[in-house]
């Protein structure tokens, strides 16, 4: 068990943070958690950078002030420090595959869409042609994923994985910039089992203190 208390650094809407909440949440943790401001440049004030050289969130503090972050290695790390319940399945192609679905998430999808290529896409041409660009990366990713998972109730059976973990904050990015879901089945219903889990609900942005109103 790792040491307690620990603090989760991030933003109510950023898809990283949100994947480690539900890790922690999963694994049954407590955490407390401090809001950096995106929309407000927070993430490019030097204490942050202090905290996380690449002004990104999230970030995890743990009780002797070593800090994490990449919200996959602060999963993995949770995995082998704490690994009931598991986010990773025992049979090694199994194993294989979950990781391929979170990584064509974590570094093939989620971060051609993020705030900071968003924002550059927009000052090159327009915030229109920002949005376009992001709900056709989104697009092109997530359907890659529909056709790599497996019949549910999850993405690979009948216990949630890792896959899980970033398949569901992505298809909220997918809503916010439009994307038609409808070719997404597999994907639909995989969110609607893990929305039915408490510690999927208690990560959702909605439920964290920084989400505005």
């Amino acid at each position: 068990m790792p040491p307690g208390p620990m603090r989760l650094y991030g933003y109510h809407r950023s898809t990283a943070t949100w994947r480690v909440r539900i890790g922690l949440h999963w694994k049954g943790l407590a955490f407390s958690t401090e809001a950096v401001d995106l929309r407000a440049g927070a993430q490019h004030a030097p204490a942050w950078r202090a905290r996380h050289p690449q002004g990104l969130v999230p970030a995890l503090e743990l009780a002797d002030g070593t800090v994490l972050t990449q919200s996959l290695a602060i999963l993995e790390w949770l995995e082998e420090t704490v690994p009931q319940p598991p986010l990773l399945p025992p049979d090694p192609i199994v194993r294989a595959r979950v990781r391929a679905v979170a990584l064509a998430i974590a570094c093939d999808t989620h971060p051609l869409q993020n705030l900071s290529v968003l924002q550059r896409v927009e000052a090159l041409a327009g915030a229109a042609a920002a949005r376009t660009w992001a709900a056709d990366v989104v697009a092109r990713g997530l359907g890659a994923v529909e056709r790599m998972v497996d019949p549910g109730p999850f993405a690979f059976g009948a216990r949630v994985s890792l896959a899980d973990v970033l398949i569901v904050p992505q298809l909220a990015n997918a809503r916010r910039f439009g994307v038609d879901l409808g070719s997404l089945p597999r994907l639909l219903a995989i969110e609607e089992a893990c929305n039915a889990l408490p510690a999927f609900q208690a990560s959702r942005p909605e439920a964290q203190p920084d989400f505005p109103g």
